[in-house]
């Protein structure tokens, strides 16, 4: 009896709040990432072509905040349906939202969410292909064969689990805004969406540090699991010198201006967090102060660089 009062406690909550257990689903504090790509792909079409079309640039973004959206929904639904929810000790960083597991929202609700996210995304693409011409369409069959494969498929190998997230707020993104703006591509927005890309990799890498062990119980395949804390160190700060790389070899290449140097001034901070990273110690929950502050700078780097560059840009563009 007491489980079928709990199951019937868990369907009320569910009913009553699901709407904005769906909402949270989303994980919306992870949602700045979206509007750091985009206004770095609008930044760097504003410099190469003079100006920004506000109507392309809000429905640029209102994609990216859907796909961001539904692959986070749609990753929750995954792990609740494998079990991964139960075996996590969630942090506001990794972890995943915590809505199903403490019964907020039903899968279904999850689903249907996420289902209508990938509707509205593909209307929004559609537009955008009538506007601009079917050459942008490549960028949004990328971004929904993405949202659709991530968790129950290239979460499954540790480089394509790395480089999904790179791929989809690097070049997707960042040029696929640029494209809905110009109607063209060309080696400047191509070289910006290096920035995002490589942070947003850095990101999930560092972020699956406190979930390795869980990962592998349901068999997902990350870097920090199968590779080791002391080598997915190294890659994280690869990925994240590769974009500090980036900064400096478009300024040289006369890309953009030099104000985006604003962009290496959390360079430091990714020096220390580098660092700090390779003392991830495997009981970390018995002391998660520091590793929780490692994962916190990991944040602040990522959103902060592509949005000094892409302020730097706007800089230069002031008489």
């Amino acid at each position: 009896m007491r489980d079928a009062g709990d199951r019937s406690r868990v369907m009320t909550r569910a009913a009553t709040g699901g709407s904005l257990a769906c909402f949270l689903g989303m994980r919306p504090h992870f949602l700045p990432l979206t509007v750091v790509s985009v206004a770095l792909g609008l930044a760097t079409a504003a410099h190469t072509r003079g100006r920004v079309d506000a109507a392309s640039a809000l429905l640029a973004l209102t994609g990216g905040l859907l796909a961001h959206g539904a692959v986070n929904v749609l990753n929750d639904w995954h792990d609740h349906r494998s079990g991964l929810d139960f075996l996590t000790c969630r942090t506001p960083f990794s972890g995943g939202s915590g809505t199903l597991t403490l019964g907020l929202a039903t899968p279904r609700q999850f689903l249907a969410m996420g289902m209508a996210c990938l509707t509205a995304l593909v209307l929004i693409g559609a537009y955008l292909a009538l506007n601009r011409g079917p050459c942008i369409i490549p960028f949004g069959m990328a971004g929904i064969a993405l949202l659709l494969a991530y968790t129950p498929y290239l979460t499954r190998r540790p480089l394509t689990g790395l480089a999904a997230p790179g791929l989809g707020f690097g070049p997707i993104m960042v040029a696929g805004t640029y494209f809905a703006q110009t109607g063209d591509l060309g080696l400047t927005p191509l070289a910006a969406a290096i920035i995002p890309g490589t942070l947003s990799s850095a990101l999930l890498l560092l972020n699956q540090f406190p979930d390795q062990q869980a990962d592998a119980a349901v068999g997902r395949r990350s870097y920090p699991g199968v590779r080791g804390i002391r080598a997915s160190t190294r890659i994280y700060a690869g990925l994240l010198a590769a974009a500090y790389l980036a900064i400096l070899a478009g300024w040289a290449a006369g890309l953009w201006p030099p104000h985006v140097g604003l962009g290496l001034l959390t360079l430091p901070l990714a020096a220390r967090t580098a660092r700090g990273a390779g003392n991830w110690e495997a009981g970390w929950e018995a002391n998660p102060g520091p590793h929780l502050q490692l994962l916190a700078h990991n944040v602040i780097i990522v959103l902060l660089t592509p949005m000094l560059v892409a302020a730097g840009i706007a800089l230069a563009r002031l008489p």
